[in-house]
């Protein structure tokens, strides 16, 4: 169970390739996850964060044939969702009066979760655990992404335990981020970001600056989920900064729901013409009731201008893109450009109910949109191509 991370700190936690849905139903996983707990053995020994509690029994067994468990000094909760505390009621009922160090937000959390009154021993930023000769410095992190969140930082061998910032959801047979595909990495650390992190990009910021003026030397990044930065874990950090600061590529995403075909028609006829005016730009289409909703805010997150189109139905819109709208309202995306269009059979109130949202949502709104009545003809679909050509322009 146990695999060496560095010196005296051992991964001891569970990967799970099965995963496919995470927080609920709310967030698609492709490639797996895991759920990182770490076991550092120094005069005192201290366990950061344990495991999901399906596998909580599997966790506690194999923990108990690395160590016996009353050996265990400390238990680091870093962060009270279940997926990082799940083994604790487990793994606290074999060493009730083991002290768990956590902030004061954690204990309202983890009591609220689990019902019970461990030996909880609240810290702050700055606050210090001695191991020996080596310290855990404890760094509050409200908000990235609960309010309960903190990250802990081991001195001797400056590796930042960073909670859910800088991870993936990742399942990998290697351990460290040098062994394993970097593009596959990326993508899965920047999914991570856009779907989980981004509402709190303000926040991101200033945690890096803080983090970055204590000067503390960093040689490792172990976080909650996916694999370890052991090469250049400052890569990471980098890529958050630009991430937390309105990120855009040059990128536009088309994202439409459709009934008879009409507004999917529409939709391809607007790549076309933002693709003859601006054959450098990057475009890609989603239709909202088909595609996965995570990569649709991932491709969001990458645009510098999205097109929302759905048909009239009800007076409205069709509900896998009111869904998407909802979703997108919550993520506080900033800097990015947005435009709607739809086909109509009689009232054709799609399109401006679609502008509403996407103001809500904090875009900036191009123009009322385009309208096509019933079946797009070709006289339609020219438009739609000269429309899109125009918005290309103000991309």
């Amino acid at each position: 169970m146990k695999r060496p991370v560095k010196n005296n700190i051992g991964w001891v936690g569970k990967i799970d390739w099965e995963l496919r849905r995470f927080h609920g139903h709310e967030l698609s996983t492709h490639r797996g996850s895991s759920y990182n707990s770490y076991l550092i053995r120094e005069e005192k020994t201290v366990l950061i964060d344990t495991v999901w509690n399906p596998f909580a029994e599997e966790f506690v067994h194999g923990l108990a044939g690395e160590i016996p468990l009353e050996k265990i000094d400390a238990v680091v909760a870093n962060h009270a969702e279940i997926d990082h505390s799940g083994a604790l009621p487990e793994l606290l009922s074999r060493i009730p009066d083991t002290p768990v160090y956590c902030s004061a937000n954690a204990v309202k959390s983890l009591r609220g979760h689990y019902h019970r009154d461990w030996n909880f021993q609240v810290v702050k930023t700055g606050d210090r655990l001695a191991l020996g000769d080596k310290e855990l410095v404890f760094i509050e992190a409200p908000m990235l992404h609960w309010p309960d969140s903190m990250m802990c930082y081991l001195t001797g061998d400056a590796v930042l335990f960073s909670n859910d910032a800088f991870g993936q959801h990742y399942a990998s047979e290697f351990l460290f981020n040098d062994l394993v595909d970097r593009s596959e990495l990326f993508e899965e650390a920047l999914k991570y970001y856009a779907n989980i992190l981004a509402p709190f990009s303000p926040l991101v910021t200033k945690k890096i600056r803080e983090l970055l003026s204590l000067k503390l030397p960093l040689e490792m990044i172990c976080p909650s989920h996916g694999v370890l930065w052991r090469r250049d874990p400052a890569q990471i950090i980098e890529a958050y900064g630009r991430w937390a600061a309105a990120y855009k590529e040059n990128q536009v995403t088309i994202v439409y729901d459709t009934m008879w075909d009409g507004t999917r028609r529409l939709a391809e006829a607007l790549a076309r013409g933002i693709g003859q005016a601006s054959p450098d730009i990057r475009i890609k289409l989603h239709n909202a009731s088909r595609s996965d909703k995570n990569d649709i805010i991932t491709d969001i997150f990458l645009s510098r201008a999205v097109l929302f189109g759905s048909p009239t139905i009800n007076r409205g819109i069709l509900t896998a893109m009111a869904a998407l709208i909802e979703e997108v309202k919550g993520l506080k995306l900033q800097g990015k450009k947005a435009a709607a269009f739809g086909c109509y059979g009689w009232s054709g109130e799609s399109v401006q109910r679609l502008n509403e949202g996407l103001k809500e949502a904090g875009f900036e709104v191009m123009g009322e949109g385009l309208r096509a009545l019933w079946n797009p003809d070709e006289a339609a679909l020219k438009a739609a191509r000269e429309w899109g050509a125009a918005l290309a322009a103000s991309f």
